[in-house]
């Protein structure tokens, strides 16, 4: 057994506005801890007509990892201001103000 895009999928749907998760929290709540480089993974490969929050995953770090096309680094960081998400100096995200606690 393997995590797989539907999963990952469900949980990001879930992240409310405003919030945000790291990937290996996705990784986490999926059942494959350790696995936070697969989410980003199928992340990347979600077709773009999958209307998912796919803007509101971010690294362990609290930054927006870097994306192989250029200019989604800004547009994923115009999301999340747009959602009320406050970006720091250094592109850091506080997770302890941000990240989505889910139930």
């Amino acid at each position: 057994m393997s995590l797989d895009l539907e999963t990952v999928m469900e949980l990001v749907t879930k992240i409310p506005q405003g919030k945000v998760a790291t990937y290996g929290q996705i990784a986490s709540l999926a059942g494959f801890p350790k696995h936070a480089r697969q989410v980003g993974y199928l992340l990347a490969r979600t077709p773009e007509e999958q209307q998912i929050p796919w803007h509101r995953v971010i690294n362990a770090q609290g930054m927006i990892s870097e994306r192989r096309k250029h200019g989604y680094q800004d547009y994923q960081r115009l999301l999340l201001e747009q959602e009320g998400v406050k970006i720091g100096l250094h592109g850091k995200i506080k997770l302890k103000d941000y990240q989505w606690q889910p139930e």
